[in-house]
């Protein structure tokens, strides 16, 4: 998360230095919801998984699969949206 948040900030720096569009903010600031709610949602089931496994007295190997989805959902979702941001960014510097 604490990545996600430099990169946010990074962002809202170019975002001003560029003079983005209103609508290029609208999209930069979706996809900083989407990021950050995949961070959450992802820190939740790891968060969970943590319960199931204490309850159960299970070792970590038996939430490991649950814990890799999660995290690549938070993937798949931050680099959709570096890929929309490159686009937004370098469409400017063309």
């Amino acid at each position: 998360m604490k990545v996600h948040g430099l990169m946010a900030l990074l962002v809202v720096f170019l975002g001003i230095l560029f003079s983005l569009a209103v609508w290029e903010w609208i999209i930069i600031l979706i996809l900083f919801g989407m990021v950050m709610g995949a961070e959450l949602f992802n820190t939740s089931i790891e968060d969970l998984a943590n319960v199931v496994k204490d309850k159960n007295k299970l070792d970590y190997e038996a939430t490991k699969s649950t814990r890799n989805l999660a995290a690549g959902a938070v993937l798949v979702t931050a680099i959709v949206a570096a890929i929309i941001g490159l686009l937004i960014f370098g469409s400017k510097l063309i």
